[in-house]
């Protein structure tokens, strides 16, 4: 149960108790102890050798107007604690006594902070109490976000997918996971990460040998170095890309709504999938529901995830930002069928993708969205088809022709947005490790019943290239841009650029949304303009 706290400090004694490192706002050794001490704590504070460490930063998430959650992670046994203000020199500090971080959820802690101000930037700084020595605390580590608004303002916000991917990991002599610095150069008001937040089943060497017979060098962990099958191996891969001072950062100034798809258990896995016997690599866990429950536990505790009260495990959900934006979190991995050739010509449990509870769901939240524009974060493009193996499909997309298969789901969706009049959607995905911008025009499609829409297409945050894939045509999509491009060559090192993110602007004068895709430097090489239909 969390208690909250008023508590005042003044900026003299905030500045003094922090300064600002390469992996996020930490207090330092130029506060004295008994300063620091009156600062963030009542008790003793000891040597840092006795102090709970907070060894990979914090993170805020699922924002709303008036609350968010803050996560963090103790080295130890430990009661987590969260001070914050609307002032950064934290005046008037409100304090909330958190949940104790045990072994369970491997000291990982998550903090709920209620009754915030709309519209407003938020610092807040992390503390733990170790539990075994109640006097003795952590340094506070520091981090900020900023409050969904209540009134039309602009927003600006970005996504991407696919980190630490086809084993290129933390290469410090490189400079780690760089776009993530240019991302939160940006300061963005928030951050989608659209699935493949791991590579649970990509381990990591030491060396990669590249073409121009250079080497990347990778930093490696135990954990990394095989598939994850233990819950400590999947949480392994959690700590391993906090490891990076480029993530930590970024995760200390930027909210995040995340979701996942298939790498944070397995390539393509699928609900009741068996391995088979002689995989060489799953030599301890041969079913695919043992590793999706430990990947999704792994998941929730290392994200800032708000649980859902009525289903902790559930990930689709949605977020009001002002008046002008609502999000779409959807996940396409826990309720699909099999991946099969996906040629069905009637819907069933076998062709479900989102599955009949979250189709639902998406209906109802979409018909009653007062919002201009709605965000659909789906963890999977629609029409570019993405194959398992030579007869399997692992989306939606089966290749051209009418709707068949897990098509008739989206097709459904589709229709329903139609007949409600439903405007001014956008779909942002992930997944193919390119960035594209896909427009999905019904004069051009198989399946005609819908209005035309547009789906942007971002990544890899830090991960392999590949692609393009092919179009399918069922719903008649169009490539307006890609950065992929025939014969080019796949599962390139970061270090060749290939890495990309997007943004999405909404002005509160006009309504207009414009769409950008970034480089690996932050620099635009796609913008387009959409006027919100009225």
């Amino acid at each position: 149960m969390q208690r909250k706290f008023s508590q005042r400090v003044n900026r003299r004694q905030f500045l003094l108790g922090s300064a600002l490192t390469g992996g996020g706002l930490i207090a330092t050794e130029i506060a004295s102890k008994s300063l620091l001490a009156k600062a963030v704590t009542p008790g003793i504070v000891t040597s840092d050798k006795m102090r709970p460490a907070i060894p990979y930063g914090v993170a805020s998430g699922d924002i709303t107007n008036t609350g968010a959650v803050i996560w963090s992670r103790s080295d130890r046994p430990a009661r987590a604690i969260v001070e914050y203000s609307t002032s950064e020199a934290f005046r008037d500090i409100q304090r909330v006594v958190g949940p104790a971080a045990l072994e369970n959820s491997d000291f990982t802690a998550r903090i709920y902070l209620s009754d915030l101000p709309p519209g407003q930037q938020i610092y807040y700084r992390v503390i733990f109490q170790d539990l075994a020595y109640t006097n003795t605390y952590s340094a506070p580590y520091l981090g900020t976000f900023r409050t969904a608004p209540e009134r039309s303002r602009d927003i600006f916000f970005a996504w991407s997918g696919d980190t630490a991917g086809q084993g290129w990991g933390i290469n410090p002599e490189w400079g780690g996971m760089k776009i993530y610095e240019a991302m939160r150069r940006l300061n963005p008001d928030f951050f989608i990460h659209s699935g493949d937040y791991i590579y649970a089943d990509n381990p990591i060497k030491a060396e990669v040998k590249l073409d121009d017979g250079s080497i990347w060098k990778n930093i490696t962990t135990p954990e990394k170095s095989k598939v994850a099958e233990t819950l400590a191996e999947f949480r392994g891969n959690y700590t391993y890309n906090l490891l990076d001072e480029n993530v930590r950062r970024f995760n200390a100034q930027v909210p995040q709504l995340v979701q996942w798809d298939d790498h944070e258990t397995r390539n393509n896995w699928s609900p009741g999938q068996m391995l088979s016997d002689d995989d060489p690599n799953y030599k301890i866990v041969k079913s695919c529901d043992l590793l999706a429950a430990r990947a999704k536990r792994a998941f929730l505790e290392y994200t800032p995830i708000r649980f859902d009260a009525n289903d902790p495990e559930r990930i689709y959900r949605s977020y009001q930002y002002g008046p002008s934006l609502e999000v779409f979190m959807l996940d396409e991995r826990s309720y699909r069928g099999p991946n099969t050739a996906n040629r069905q010509t009637v819907a069933s449990e076998e062709t479900a993708f989102l599955g009949s509870m979250q189709v639902r769901w998406l209906k109802n939240k979409l018909l009653a969205s007062k919002a201009t524009w709605k965000i659909i974060a789906s963890d999977m493009p629609l029409g570019l088809v993405i194959r398992d193996g030579k007869t399997a499909y692992e989306n939606a997309s089966n290749g051209d022709g009418p709707a068949l298969g897990r098509e008739l789901e989206i097709a459904d969706l589709l229709r329903f947005i139609k007949q409600n009049n439903i405007r001014n959607l956008v779909w942002l995905t992930a997944d193919v490790h390119y960035s594209a911008a896909h427009f999905y025009d019904p004069g051009k499609a198989q399946f005609t019943d819908f209005k035309p829409f547009w789906e942007f297409v971002a990544g890899p945050l830090h991960a392999g290239n590949y692609g393009p894939n092919s179009l399918d045509n069922t719903f008649g999509p169009q490539v307006k841009f890609q950065t992929a491009t025939p014969g080019m060559k796949s599962n390139q090192p970061p270090s060749a650029g290939m890495q990309y993110f997007g943004t999405v602007k909404i002005d509160s004068s006009t309504q207009l949304m414009t769409v950008a895709l970034h480089n690996l430097e932050g620099k635009i090489i796609y913008s387009v303009d959409l006027p919100p239909e009225t």
